[in-house]
């Protein structure tokens, strides 16, 4: 399976719904605190350490988007560099878009989950589009 192919089977997933769908986009940062040890910044340089953190969030309709390298594109001209992409999805209601404060909303508990180190329900992107799993330890 190529790098965007999980990215373009999301907006082919998502257009086949029902209802309308907003793909929901949270940008994160690989950080090291200052105080970090030897062995942590060790483990950070191999990308097996850090923390995530939010830099910026946005929010499309499928149609809104060809590819992932449209989402990149867009994202290097509208934030920061950023390490990866969480997505997750909110559905509409009998036709209906979901409204700007349910969008709002679902950003703002998919950044409070990102900040608490819950990522399983999102789907996670490193900019090549590769997916990428992340484990406590």
């Amino acid at each position: 399976m190529t790098s965007s192919s999980h990215f373009d089977d999301l907006l082919s997933a998502a257009a086949a719904q029902p209802d309308p769908q907003r793909l929901l986009f949270v940008f994160t940062e690989a950080t090291m605190p200052t105080e970090a040890t030897e062995a942590q910044r060790a483990s950070f340089r191999a990308m097996r350490g850090g923390a995530l953190v939010p830099i910026a969030c946005a929010d499309k309709r499928p149609d809104e988007l060809s590819d992932f390298a449209a989402l990149v594109a867009e994202s290097r001209r509208a934030c920061p560099p950023w390490a990866f992409v969480f997505i997750g999805a909110l559905a509409g209601r009998d036709g209906q878009d979901p409204s700007d404060a349910q969008v709002d909303a679902a950003l703002e508990s998919m950044v409070r989950n990102l900040q608490e180190g819950s990522f399983g329900s999102y789907m996670a992107l490193d900019p090549a589009g590769d997916p990428v799993r992340f484990f406590a330890g």
